[in-house]
């Protein structure tokens, strides 16, 4: 065994039957190339693979939408039940984590202290987690809900005080407990067989309880592909078309043209912060950004409730809390819906898209999360954030149905651009050029964050697990994150960028499945822990 790894197991807890010896060696198939430290199957051939995909898309970007369109929409259709039994049971497992005996195993050993503040803790899980999407879609979900833009959920009657309710309460559903289940599994399984068990911090090491030494072998390799894929895939993603949605900010507000040299600008802008991250390490680059993060969106939910109709705003906020309590059953059921169009194309995409994010988001928050233990940890990953969620949803999303009953500027019409909807219910409001400067400012850094914590969860997963590979590599995948946005940006433009989603949402399918034995392999480590 490796000294990296017989240290961090020495400073685990003994495990009786010692059935976590292991003769893998922590870096013994890694390669050196140009200084940096590669695991050579999973990086060679997610190297081929993203390369191979980036070329076909530019070749052939209508066709590659297509058929990666087409791949999504068939995991969806036909596989919705698997989707919804999966993330019900991910949720159901990690409320019973808090409650029984494992809940007092600390992450590291009985000594282990956590590594950072609380407040600087919960603000890199929440950026890391989904920061960046609450900002466009707490404003357009529900309206489009209200105003019956892709189906009601619930066949729910729209343009009702009924229908409001209904679209503040499913709007929470997607983004409460289950996607924070989702990533709370694979974030607690990484951190415990890693820092208790001394295993390499990769997705593979998750599953040593149920197929031992063959997790170093092709098994293994195929897991950690996967999540490769699935995380630069989702990370280009969202830069690509956060550049079209910032520009189309920076239009709206500054009458800046939105073409393609203001969405690459946006691109090498955030890439070129987020590389001053990266050198910058953990605590001054993440850690610090992620608390800048926290205190602005403080401030922004400040604003809009002194100033948008506050009265109302707290009515909305215990309506979306009541709501979501009483809908989370009848949403979560998967037999015999009569909202098909709705429950397909809002529910079962986002379950596929969180689930898709799940290894880059859950290895980040593995990798900051060191001496908590897993009750702590589960509270503070599964119901802080949803708590904190209702307040925001009910902030922006309350102010934005205000205004949309009331025939108030062009929300009253319903959605016709996510990436303006929250500019367009600022416009309503007081000190709007201020408020929307603060979103934008607050998006930029949300995208800066991302790119540098997904530019460490890949580093992690390519170098073989290991937590200290040189820093040329993190700068490396945080470069390469921008190129692919900018290159498929350039070369297929939208349809490129939706086909690139395509295909990190198809990937949430097969890591249903990964999620679901994950699972039972933390419960098993986890019981050699207290009897």
């Amino acid at each position: 065994m490796n000294a990296g790894v017989k240290a961090a197991t020495a400073t685990a807890k003994t495990v009786t039957k010692n059935e976590y010896d292991t003769d893998y060696e922590l870096g013994q198939d890694n390669v050196q190339i140009m200084g940096m430290d590669i695991h050579n199957p999973v990086f060679g051939v997610s190297a081929g693979l993203i390369l191979l995909f980036i070329i076909g898309t530019l070749l052939f970007p209508a066709e590659a939408k297509v058929a990666l369109t087409s791949a999504r929409s068939w995991s969806i259709e036909n596989f919705d039940w698997l989707f919804m039994i999966g993330c019900n049971v991910f949720v159901i497992f990690c409320l019973a984590l808090i409650v029984l005996p494992v809940g007092r195993v600390r992450l590291g050993g009985t000594a282990a202290r956590p590594e950072f503040s609380t407040f600087s803790w919960f603000s890199m899980l929440f950026a890391a987690g989904m920061g960046i999407g609450l900002m466009f879609w707490s404003v357009a979900e529900p309206v489009a809900y209200y105003t019956d833009w892709y189906g009601t959920p619930l066949n729910a009657a729209a343009k009702t005080p009924e229908g409001a309710s209904m679209a503040l309460g499913a709007t929470m559903f997607h983004w409460g407990l289950h996607p924070w289940a989702i990533y709370g599994v694979v974030a607690l399984a990484l951190a415990f067989f890693c820092y208790n068990k001394g295993l390499p911090m990769t997705v593979r090491s998750a599953f040593y309880p149920l197929i031992g030494e063959r997790c170093w072998g092709p098994i293994g390799n195929v897991i950690d592909i996967l999540a490769v894929l699935a995380t630069i895939f989702g990370l280009a993603t969202s830069l690509g078309l956060g550049a079209q949605q910032a520009a189309s900010g920076l239009n709206y507000l500054f009458g800046i043209e939105n073409n393609l040299s203001t969405q690459i600008a946006v691109i090498v802008g955030v890439t070129c912060v987020a590389l001053l991250s990266v050198a910058r390490g953990l605590d001054g680059g993440v850690k610090l950004l992620s608390n800048i993060n926290m205190v602005i969106a403080a401030a922004l939910v400040a604003l809009v409730i002194v100033l948008g109709p506050t009265l109302k705003i707290f009515g909305s906020i215990g309506t979306i809390f009541g709501s979501y309590v009483e809908n989370i059953v009848p949403l979560s059921n998967w037999v015999g819906r009569e909202d098909g169009t709705w429950y397909h194309g809002w529910t079962v995409f986002y379950w596929a898209w969180w689930v898709s994010w799940s290894p880059f988001v859950g290895m980040f928050i593995a990798r900051v999360s060191k001496g908590r233990t897993v009750r702590e940890f589960m509270t503070a990953v599964l119901l802080v954030p949803t708590l904190v969620t209702v307040v925001w949803m009910g902030v922006f999303g309350g102010t934005a149905l205000d205004q949309a009953a009331n025939g108030v500027g062009e929300l009253a019409n319903g959605i016709s651009d996510v990436s303006l909807a929250m500019f367009q219910m600022f416009d309503n409001l007081p000190l709007t050029s201020i408020m929307s400067f603060v979103a934008v400012m607050l998006v930029l850094v949300f995208f800066i964050t991302s790119a540098d914590s997904g530019s460490l969860v890949i580093d992690s997963i390519t170098s073989g697990g290991k937590t200290d590979a040189p820093m040329l590599q993190r700068l490396f995948w945080a470069t390469l994150v921008g190129i692919i946005a900018g290159v498929l940006l350039i070369g297929g433009g939208s349809e490129a960028l939706t086909a690139l989603q395509a295909g990190a949402i198809t990937t949430g399918l097969p890591f249903t499945v990964v999620l679901t034995l994950m699972c039972l392999s933390l419960y098993k480590g986890l019981r050699t822990e207290i009897y």
